[in-house]
């Protein structure tokens, strides 16, 4: 028999990418701070960047919600265990409402995580162009497919409009909640990889505090959080998780604005088994801290500060030689890329990075891999036993000369090599999940545990 709670909640969703659906969640989210209230976030799919502002606003982590990672039951736990204590939970969908793995699913949608966590949905619908074409909007994504559909925002509508885009709203048996003006004071610029980071907007509070005000005069947010309240009980099970370690390990990891990628749920997991997190910066630090039992380089934007990771001599060495040594070591993305000999920037100007593995990479101007992968192991090695798997995700402009070949790499449509492993390293482009496959932490904290037998001898 599982445990059953009823957080209040609710999923925002949309007819596709660029409707507004994170100005829409950002505005709720610092609205309802400002009232004083408990709030937690979440993000459908493996995007990073979003839960960064999340984060920014309500002060605490934005978790991901990722049904290819982990499957229903283990995603209903991870919501209702972060959701726990809150007066409110906002998920933010990703792409279109219906929009899955493929384009004949929508397994993995944010619909589909909308129903798994039971939440009551709201889509936002860019009214920008359009009149009595939303109603044939709104009447297409009601009836597509099962939904937990409640209600629907317009953003970039006008007040004037907001009557009539209201009654068509009602007519397709949806309760308008509001709409929501353009606001360029409040834009967040974009690159490569999506919105640049939360951490490097100066004004962003002054910008979220600018779309909550507008939310006080343009959304029924009692409205909203009444919707919430009426989401249904959620009944999970607890996950049988491997035991932690009787003693903590220093785990280094790498958090700054080169090395920024990170699940939050990776990181409670990490230390739920035995670890204790020690960040440092690779651009500003010296060297590594102290006593380090295992090092944990995530992915980010080191093309961005090439010129300084390069002139940190000490770091690299550090690093360089901390690899070696036999420190067990997870590098995903950017952060394997700093492993490397390597590495050129978009202009082909090439700075030399820790130089712990071969490879040189380089800077592309198209999106070398992107996507879910199923990463099988071709051989025992620090994470998986051969033929063992854990999920991940790959999205990345850049390509190196030695990619590895210690997992296969499987795709809805192809595969390829992929990842350096070792007994003591996993050094590749694909993003883990870890609770994909606990027992692969549980291994990474392990060998942990036996260098720092080795480092206190």
């Amino acid at each position: 028999m599982g445990e059953v709670t009823n957080p209040p909640r609710i999923a925002v969703v949309g007819t596709g990418s660029g409707c507004g659906k994170t100005t829409v969640v950002c505005a709720l989210l610092q609205a309802f701070c400002n009232r004083k209230m408990a709030v937690s976030s979440f993000k459908c799919g493996p995007d990073y960047i979003d839960p960064m502002f999340h984060q920014k606003i309500i002060g605490t982590p934005s978790r991901n919600l990722d049904l290819f990672f982990c499957g229903e039951d283990m995603v209903r736990y991870l919501f209702c265990r972060a959701a726990s204590g809150s007066d409110l939970s906002v998920v933010e969908g990703v792409m279109g409402m219906y929009d899955g793995m493929g384009a004949d699913t929508q397994t993995a949608s944010s619909n589909h995580l909308a129903m798994t966590v039971e939440a009551p949905e709201i889509l936002v619908v860019n009214v920008r162009g359009m009149s009595l074409s939303a109603a044939a909007v709104m009447s297409g994504f009601a009836q597509f497919a099962p939904n937990r559909l409640a209600g629907v925002i317009f953003n970039g509508a006008s007040k004037m409009m907001y009557p009539a885009y209201a009654k068509m709203a009602e007519k397709v048996g949806l309760r308008a909640y509001g709409y929501f003006p353009r606001i360029p004071q409040a834009a967040v610029e974009s690159r490569h990889l999506g919105l640049v980071t939360a951490g490097e907007i100066e004004n962003l509070k002054e910008k979220m505090n600018l779309l909550a005000k507008t939310a006080e005069e343009t959304l029924d947010l009692d409205g909203i959080l009444a919707l919430a309240r009426s989401a249904v009980p959620l009944t999970y099970e607890k996950p049988v998780l491997p035991a932690p370690l009787p003693r903590r390990v220093r785990v280094g990891v790498a958090q700054d604005e080169a090395f920024c990628f990170y699940y939050a749920d990776n990181l409670e997991l990490l230390a739920a088994l035995g670890a204790e997190l020690i960040p440092f910066s690779p651009l500003r630090d010296p060297s590594l801290p102290e006593k380090l039992d295992g090092l944990y380089l995530g992915g980010g934007y080191p093309e961005l500060h090439l010129q300084t990771l390069a002139e940190n001599k000490t770091m690299r060495r550090a690093v360089q030689q901390a690899v070696e040594s036999g420190m067990p070591t997870v590098a995903e993305c950017g952060g394997f890329l700093y492993l490397q000999q390597f590495l050129a920037g978009i202009d082909q100007k090439v700075f030399p990075m820790a130089g712990a593995l071969p490879g040189e990479g380089k800077m592309t101007d198209r999106l070398v891999r992107f996507g879910y992968v199923d990463l099988m192991a071709r051989r025992e090695q620090m994470l998986c036993q051969k033929g063992e798997s854990i999920k991940g995700h790959s999205f990345h402009y850049s390509d190196t000369s030695h990619n590895g070949d210690g997992f296969l790499a499987r795709k809805r449509k192809g595969e390829y090599l992929c990842a350096h492993v070792g007994p003591r390293l996993y050094a590749g482009y694909p993003h883990l999940y870890f609770w994909s496959n606990p027992d692969a932490v549980a291994r990474f904290l392990t060998q942990c545990a036996g260098y720092q037998k080795e480092r206190e001898v």
